[in-house]
């Protein structure tokens, strides 16, 4: 008996999602992506022979519907990708313009390989390749697909595909994969930045940041750099007040995020920012705080807090 097209296909919905992610870098994007892929299956699906799994063809089209939507598209990058970094004479403003990439909600008990590679940090660093190296990349490098089945789903020849798998690890050569520290093995440390962050405590908030930290804030395009400069940027740029402020934890492609509230005149705490973090030992190494607050409901937090 045939099964129908629901039942064959919706138990890969969400890695699908995470697939078009990575490829495109913006959750928003990622999610038409799914639905037009799907649109395609069902209408083509009277016609699939089973020739492959029903998962190695929805990867296939999705990968080409991803290909052909980058072909309008440039990068997205994160502040840090884009300058040298702010002074205390740069004002803030924000740029609606760039299309910045956005952060991807994951569950604490996602697999490991959709942790991994959904976060920011990589995924920035493959917006860095063409659409086709990226694809092989992903399929190859995260999907585990031999290259004959990659260069099935690409349309690609083998050695296509491994000369392009060759130049995307050789563009992605000065990625180095850290130790990065998982939410809860820094369960610790994030408890003493919550209870910081919510009273504004900037000396110890700066206690716990990296010599080397980076602090960015989309759609802002200046970002700081080091303890002093971020202990300056919360003192004279950050509008939270002693015990302000409110925050919920999420997760970020495995990083530890948190939904930012600050509260209103009216005394209720409203979203700010969406906070993801990257932890390396005991210390906060980057900050990135998204401004875009339909974030909140993609990552299931509530309008108020």
């Amino acid at each position: 008996m045939t099964v129908d097209f629901e039942t064959a296909a919706d138990p890969f919905r969400r890695e699908l999602l995470a697939h078009c992610y990575r490829m495109l870098g913006s959750l928003h994007d990622a999610e038409d992506l799914v639905q037009e892929t799907y649109l395609r299956a069902w209408k083509s699906y009277g016609k699939f022979e089973g020739r492959s799994s029903v998962r190695t063809w929805l990867y296939k089209i999705a990968t080409n519907v991803c290909l052909t939507a980058l072909d309008s598209r440039t990068r997205r990058p994160l502040p840090f990708d884009l300058s040298a970094g702010a002074t205390e004479h740069d004002q803030l403003t924000q740029d609606h313009e760039i299309p910045w990439l956005e952060p991807f909600p994951t569950d604490p008990a996602a697999i490991v390989t959709e942790r991994e590679s959904t976060r920011l940090a990589f995924v920035a660093a493959l917006q860095l390749l063409p659409p086709r190296q990226r694809a092989v990349l992903i399929l190859r490098d995260v999907l585990r697909l031999s290259a004959a089945e990659t260069a099935d789903e690409l349309d690609m020849t083998v050695a296509a595909v491994n000369s392009a798998l060759q130049r995307a690890h050789a563009q992605l050569a000065d990625l180095t994969e850290e130790q990065v520290v998982e939410p809860a093995g820094a369960k610790p440390l994030l408890d003493r930045w919550v209870k910081a962050f919510e009273a504004k405590d900037i000396p110890a908030i700066i206690g716990m940041v990296a010599e080397d930290v980076v602090w960015e804030m989309p759609p802002f395009p200046q970002w700081y750099r080091g303890p002093a400069m971020v202990a300056w940027h919360l003192d004279n740029q950050c509008p939270a007040v002693p015990h302000g402020a409110r925050m919920i934890a999420v997760e970020a492609g495995g990083q530890p995020a948190y939904g930012l509230y600050l509260r209103a005149d009216d005394g209720v705490f409203r979203p700010f920012n969406l906070q993801v973090l990257e932890v390396r030992g005991d210390r906060i190494t980057r900050v990135s705080s998204f401004f875009d607050l339909a974030l909140f409901a993609k990552f299931g937090l509530p309008p108020t807090a």
